[in-house]
């Protein structure tokens, strides 16, 4: 599959279709105004606002489709699905070119302007949805055909592994995968499966496996033996960003829990790596930005202040920089002003404590309030840390934290942050039971994760940096 000429034909397509529905109600406004007879070339090609709308309107529309994520799993799409979101992107593209470009000309009347919008909107929808159709159709019929599939692995090997197999490879229709192999959960001499599929191995290896395979899609269809193994299953997968797929029990489908993808296919309950809308990833970036640009300019007397306080209360450098780990295990360097007196970790690492001797005066009070934390927002700005997250650690306590609760590794799907629910709710953990204790709202952060609940833990960070209630 080549991910990038198919999304090339989407661009040409999306862009195409912005570019004739805007020439087409250029024409329609002033022929409104003027009706066109012999006269198309003083009316309509002399205008310099038509070649001005060619160029900005279809490249901006372009720009939006990209925010709203159109361009990501572009193999990935229903039909059904991408007629609905075309219709809302739509109408609200079509709203922001009203506001932005339409109401600053002059109209005559409200029937006027609402002939403008349903015109505006019926031409762009019908173009953009039927190119979009098109290829679309195409590529669904490619992978019901067989000739795109998507690279896939089978965790677990006997009953139902080799049930939801057949299931799938004997579908008169194609979903699409292709099976690379299947690995075991539970230890054993002979697997059902391994007369259909490759054995690759444990699926503690998983991680290993998928990059090694280039899997896509990852199917869980353990035995109700192993049931017990899902946890460790479903963490052993969240570092990797492939599809996952799990075979429903008869309550989830009795509670309706099962959400269908296609109406032919085995029924799986899909379990998408994404965490948020890409909208939403992408505002989240740019909010991150922003504010930290706009709190490094208004704070910038509290860190001349605070850097004044550290240089003068105690011996050492005003900033400390300690390595933590982020998205995806990856190092980086996190920068504070220092609260602690030089050569602090001299026995090795250790978790700060509420009364430690370790913590200078002046750093038990920029502790109270957050000053020590300012300086993470050109961390921030470089791309390391977001504005709300987790707390990141240190890889020597992560190494501990994990062998207690396995599921922590969930946090590095995303960036670390400032503050974090776990923060607002708990504080700063004093050890690694605390950690794990903290680590329930962090674990539950992510699986409500959006912009709405980081402007919550937003406002409630700074009730806490106000009241001086900073543990």
């Amino acid at each position: 599959m080549n991910r990038t000429l198919q999304t090339i034909k989407y661009l040409i397509a999306d862009f195409m279709s912005a570019l004739i529905a805007w020439a087409l109600f250029f024409v329609f406004r002033k022929n409104y105004y003027i009706p066109i007879q012999n006269n198309w070339q003083e009316i309509i090609l002399d205008d310099p606002k038509l070649y001005l709308g060619l160029i900005v309107f279809p490249f901006s529309w372009l720009l939006f489709y990209f925010f709203l994520g159109t361009y990501k799993s572009i193999y990935r799409k229903s039909r059904i699905k991408e007629l609905g979101l075309t219709f809302i992107s739509s109408i609200i593209g079509v709203s922001i070119i009203f506001f932005l470009v339409i109401l600053n000309d002059k109209i005559n009347s409200y029937t006027e302007l609402s002939s403008y919008a349903v015109v505006l909107f019926s031409l762009h929808f019908s173009l953009t949805a039927l190119f979009r159709l098109i290829i679309t159709t195409i590529t669904v019929r490619k992978i019901h055909s067989g000739e795109i599939g998507f690279r896939t692995l089978i965790v677990g090997g006997n009953g139902n592994a080799t049930s939801i197999f057949l299931e799938i490879v004997n579908q008169h229709l194609s979903s699409g995968n292709k099976f690379l192999g299947f690995v075991n959960v539970n230890d054993s001499k002979e697997f059902m499966l391994a007369q259909h599929l490759s054995h690759l191995g444990h699926y503690s290896e998983l991680s290993k496996i998928i990059s090694n395979e280039k899997i896509e899609e990852v199917i869980i269809a353990i035995d109700p033996s192993e049931h017990s193994k899902i946890r460790s299953i479903i963490t052993a997968l969240q570092s990797s960003k492939v599809i996952i797929k799990v075979i429903p029990d008869m309550h989830d489908i009795m509670l309706g829990s099962v959400k269908m993808t296609a109406i032919f296919q085995a029924p799986l309950i899909q379990i998408y790596p994404d965490i948020m809308p890409y909208w939403q990833v992408v505002l989240k970036r740019l909010m991150d930005v922003v504010f930290s640009f706009l709190a490094i300019i208004l704070l910038s007397p509290l860190y001349l202040f605070t850097a004044l306080g550290v240089y003068f209360t105690s011996k050492g450098p005003i900033f400390y920089s300690q390595e933590r780990i982020g998205i995806n295990g990856k190092a980086f360097k996190m920068l504070k002003f220092r609260t602690m007196h030089v050569n602090a970790e001299l026995d090795g690492p250790q978790l700060s404590s509420e009364n430690d001797p370790r913590i200078t005066q002046f750093g038990s009070f920029m502790r109270k309030i957050r000053l020590d934390e300012i300086p993470q927002f050109f961390t921030v700005i470089k791309g390391d840390m977001s504005i709300v997250g987790y707390r990141p650690e240190r890889q020597y306590f992560i190494d501990q934290i994990v062998e207690k609760a396995p599921h922590y590794k969930l946090l590095l799907k995303i960036k670390p942050g400032i503050t974090s629910w776990g923060q607002v709710k708990y504080g700063y953990a004093e050890n690694v039971d605390e950690m794990i204790e903290r680590l329930k709202y962090d674990v539950l952060y992510i699986e409500n994760m959006s912009i709405a609940v980081d402007l919550k833990i937003l406002f409630y960070t700074i009730i806490i940096v106000m009241m001086g209630r900073g543990k």
